[in-house]
């Protein structure tokens, strides 16, 4: 028998036959674990009485996924590569990378009006809301990050700060001071805040600047989780002025002045347009198409700074900090204006995510959420707009659907939520990305500039191009 082969069986052949026989040792072993802890569960009758309830379809699930997930695991770790055959890399070549942005505006510009057309008044609100502005907001938050992790290269663990910053800021400012100095100007309360939101998360971002300007990697990451956690902790106890724990009320938002809903009779928005059906569907498709503006917004402003010398400078920073002094890039500015940007996009989500909550307080803005964040610019590729914006879609828009699952209970009991799983399925998504793309769903990273011939940048094929 020769070398790499099993049996007469070219290499690859007899790599899957080894790697299907090592998955089925492992499946018996987690199946021999599964009886004592997992195939019966114990509960009380009527009488008191102990009784055991045996779980076939779980057990048969568990067992199916480790075979699953050790097969996969040899075939990619096995030296004559099969991988390669069974899962190519992703590569977007100039015609997806055409065809792929202007397919996903077309859906995201067209959503609304699916969802009303498939599910109806009743299902489209909880369509548009959950789904799709619920990802929108972080496909946002993800792109802000991005311009921090990205493409500068500072790794930041409290992201959420700001966010919290354009949050609070609408919320007081919209609920405190107009009322008190410009009562006319209540309506317009969203539209006065959102970029005074946007400003003073930005303050903050230069503020975060100063201190971490000499300090990288693990140590950069454990400054700006402790200040994401500061600023979550003077929410709660700033009580005079956040209220503390229990949050404050905001307003919501209205169309350029016209409320969506009204109890005293004034005009709405739906009677100065003639339109019929209920005013949530009408909020719900606005708030969407808001925040869908905010998030290109933000694209089109990132993919032009990506072009002028501070966008370049970002990525020199990021390659190798050292060499951006030594060619006179004054790193400190670099570094500032990379945290003042990503802050000022995200107190722009989060003055739009207290207009659409009509409520705000410190819960909601935690550190799993910088962690939520994060994850999904790592697991989209760092730097890729259109990757980032899939893991948003992928990650959001799965554990929502985790949330829908309720037929489930009708398979594992009445007692199974499905949503307690949510978060082991992510993680356990992130273990299969590490994996399989370490660098990330779209990890194409092209150079801003390039003088002559462009290379490939992480292994993203680039044509020629001239700077």
């Amino acid at each position: 028998m020769s070398a790499g082969s099993q049996g007469g069986l070219p290499p690859v052949s007899a790599a899957i036959l080894t790697a299907a026989k090592d998955a089925a040792v492992w499946a018996l072993v987690a199946l021999g674990l599964c009886f004592p802890l997992i195939a019966f569960r114990t509960e009380r009758d009527l009488s008191l009485q102990t009784v055991l309830e045996a779980r076939p379809l779980l057990v048969a699930l568990i067992v199916a996924a480790v075979f699953l997930g050790r097969l996969l695991w040899r075939l990619y770790a096995h030296p004559t590569r099969p991988r390669r055959v069974l899962f190519p890399p992703l590569d977007l070549s100039d015609h997806h990378k055409v065809w792929l942005p202007r397919a996903g505006l077309a859906v995201l510009l067209l959503f609304p009006f699916l969802a009303l057309l498939l599910t109806g008044q009743g299902g489209a609100v909880k369509w548009i809301d959950n789904f799709g502005v619920q990802i929108l907001i972080y496909v946002m938050l993800a792109w802000g990050l991005n311009i921090v992790v990205g493409l500068a290269g500072l790794l930041d663990l409290g992201y959420v700060a700001f966010y919290a910053v354009g949050a609070y800021a609408y919320a007081i400012i919209a609920t405190y001071v107009i009322p008190a100095t410009v009562p006319v100007l209540g309506p317009w309360a969203f539209w006065i805040c959102l970029p005074i939101a946007g400003i003073l998360a930005a303050f903050w971002g230069l503020m975060l600047g100063f201190p971490v300007l000499r300090l990288r990697g693990d140590y950069l990451a454990i400054v700006t989780l402790a200040f994401g956690e500061i600023i979550r902790l003077v929410l709660i106890n700033w009580v005079d002025l956040t209220n503390g724990n229990v949050g404050i009320q905001t307003p919501r938002i209205t169309f350029f002045g016209l409320p969506f809903g009204s109890r005293t009779g004034e005009t709405t928005f739906a009677d100065v347009f003639h339109l019929p059906g209920s005013t949530t569907v009408h909020r719900s498709i606005f708030l969407y198409y808001v925040i869908l503006a905010l998030a290109l917004l933000v694209a089109f402003v990132t993919q032009r700074m990506r072009r002028l010398p501070i966008g370049r400078a970002w990525e020199a920073l990021r390659e190798d900090e050292i060499a951006c002094r030594s060619l006179g890039i004054n790193t400190v500015n670099t570094k500032l204006t990379a945290f003042a940007m990503g802050a000022l996009f995200g107190g722009l989500a989060g003055a739009f995510f207290g207009a659409r909550q009509g409520f705000v307080n410190p819960r909601s803005f935690e550190f799993m959420e910088s962690a939520t964040i994060l994850a999904i610019v790592v697991l989209g590729g760092m730097g890729s707009l259109v990757g980032v914006a899939v893991a948003a879609v992928a990650i959001i828009g799965g554990i929502e659907l985790l949330r829908e699952l309720d037929w489930l209970k009708s398979i594992f009991g009445p007692d199974f939520d499905p949503g307690q799983y949510r978060m082991l399925i992510f993680g356990f998504a992130m273990v299969l990305m590490m994996v399989w793309r370490p660098r990330g769903l779209i990890a194409s990273r092209e150079p801003s500039i390039a003088l002559h011939e462009a290379k490939a940048v992480s292994g993203a094929h680039v044509k020629e191009g001239h700077g």
